[in-house]
């Protein structure tokens, strides 16, 4: 074979490589890279629960509001929700429970997660 039938094949096959590593696909999962990993254990309330409760639900269940009689900037309130179930029903969006947030997205699976895990252990005030 002769430097040029190599050099042109060279050519091609770099082309292609090229064609094929900037195909629409490979620049979607440049683009969305996987989440980070949703860490579920050992969840604590002052640093895990309440700024998920803060962002989501206070807004109608706080400073005075108690929107369905919840009350949610209280850790007595909360444990009392966590505890007879309520908390994970509204925010799972269970059949019979009123879903939360109202008129709002469900909350990711990861913030019912670290939920469930803190319920799971305990509902501890820490």
């Amino acid at each position: 074979m002769s430097k040029k039938t190599r050099a042109m094949l060279c050519l091609i096959t770099g082309s292609i490589l090229v064609i094929i590593g900037c195909s629409k696909t490979s620049e979607d999962k440049l683009a969305s890279p996987d989440p980070l990993p949703c860490d579920t254990v050992g969840m604590m309330y002052s640093t895990d629960i309440k700024p998920i409760l803060q962002a989501n639900c206070y807004s109608c269940h706080a400073n005075g509001n108690a929107e369905g009689g919840i009350l949610l900037d209280a850790y007595e309130s909360v444990k009392d929700v966590a505890e007879d179930g309520k908390l994970i029903g509204v925010t799972t969006h269970a059949t019979g429970y009123p879903p939360m947030p109202q008129g709002g997205a469900k909350l990711s699976d990861c913030d019912i997660n670290k939920i469930k895990d803190w319920i799971n252990n305990g509902a501890s005030n820490n």
